[in-house]
């Protein structure tokens, strides 16, 4: 019977291994697929918030004030319509323009492979080709972080507007830690809520090592490299210190080209002391200058509504059905680790 055991153990423990090694080369073919095919197509989608607001408040008022609110839509129409009279005459004129600068609000909300990096490249390269005098943008940014290239990829994307000379502004309603806060210290502004987490300036890594496992049931593992380091640590293979050390020294290293990274960005902030992987919440982040103002996305954006139009731009990729199951496997991978870290920070609970 304990042979048995050990042999359902083995089995249910292959299993996995298979399930994951399937889901790794399925995730492969899938940006193989991508990277054969290059632009996978989509397209742009635009919403104008500052109407949507506009709108929101109107519907409210008029349950309110049935009276007040009609003569208000009456005047509201009239003053629209000699806007757009307006416009119209200046644009025979050759004199055409808008009347309010504008607020290009993006949203990027990042997994572990910071997926969205795409969709934020075509994003950012439609609001530099609109982008007139006056405009800015706004980022609303939530992401725990995720893989180094991928998260570098997405702020070398938002370090496209700034080079251009255009206003950043970063807002964090949950969380933006590890390369989520690589991201956010790109800007010119970091706007988070009192409670947000933010921080988390370290480098992790971790892998389980089946060897014991598979020595114990006879089973070897062949791993053949040229270079000394071309494999350090292994899944199957057994692991040395030498491995070990050098794996080690590229944590330390990238952790530094983070630090400089951030250092570079907010040169205000004394990056020692807070890069220590450690995260803060919204008010705690003010005090030690991760973030510069406390407030929600919403607040500031209804703010803005007052004086500048609110242009919502999402670029809408075209998937086929395998990028989808990619997609939706990598989803739930992403979303069972989440679980496992935000288990740290639920023992916090109020």
């Amino acid at each position: 019977m304990e042979f048995l055991s050990e042999v359902g153990l083995f089995l249910a423990q292959a299993i996995s291994v298979v399930l994951a090694a399937l889901l790794l080369v399925l995730g492969i073919a899938v940006i193989a697929q991508r990277q054969k095919k290059g632009d996978s197509g989509g397209h742009l989608e635009v919403h104008k918030l500052h109407e949507r607001y506009r709108q929101q408040a109107a519907t409210l008022a008029e349950a309110l004030d049935p009276i007040a609110a009609k003569a208000s839509a009456k005047a509201r129409r009239k003053a629209e319509k000699a806007a757009a009279k307006a416009r119209k005459k200046a644009s025979r004129d050759g004199e055409g323009g808008r009347e309010r600068p504008v607020s290009f609000v993006l949203d990027f909300d990042g997994d572990l492979r910071a997926t969205a990096a795409g969709q934020l490249r075509e994003e950012v390269s439609a609001v530099l080709a609109a982008r007139r005098d006056g405009d800015d943008v706004i980022l609303r940014l939530e992401s725990p972080g995720g893989i180094v290239h991928g998260y570098g990829l997405a702020a070398s994307q938002l370090q496209r507007l700034r080079d251009a000379g255009m206003p950043l502004t970063v807002c964090v309603d949950k969380v933006a830690a590890s390369g989520g806060y690589m991201m956010a210290c790109v800007a010119e502004r970091i706007v988070a809520a009192p409670f947000a987490v933010l921080g988390s300036i370290g480098v992790v890594a971790q892998l389980p090592n089946f060897h014991r496992l598979l020595k114990k049931h006879e089973v070897d593992v062949e791993l053949l490299t040229a270079g000394e380091y071309k494999r350090t640590l292994t899944l199957f293979g057994e692991n040395t210190d030498k491995g070990r050390q050098k794996f080690q020294q590229e944590l330390e290293d990238t952790h530094e080209l983070f630090k400089l990274f951030v250092r570079e960005n907010r040169p205000a902030l004394d990056v020692d002391a807070v890069a220590t992987g450690e995260i803060w919440y919204g008010r705690r982040a003010l005090e030690a200058g991760l973030v510069d103002e406390l407030s929600t996305s919403d607040a500031l954006l209804t703010a803005l509504a007052t004086d500048r139009d609110l242009i919502a731009v999402h670029f809408v990729e075209r998937r086929s059905w395998q990028d989808r199951l990619g997609i939706a496997a990598e989803a739930a991978v992403t979303r069972a680790i989440l679980r496992l870290w935000q288990r740290g920070l639920d023992r916090r609970q109020v």
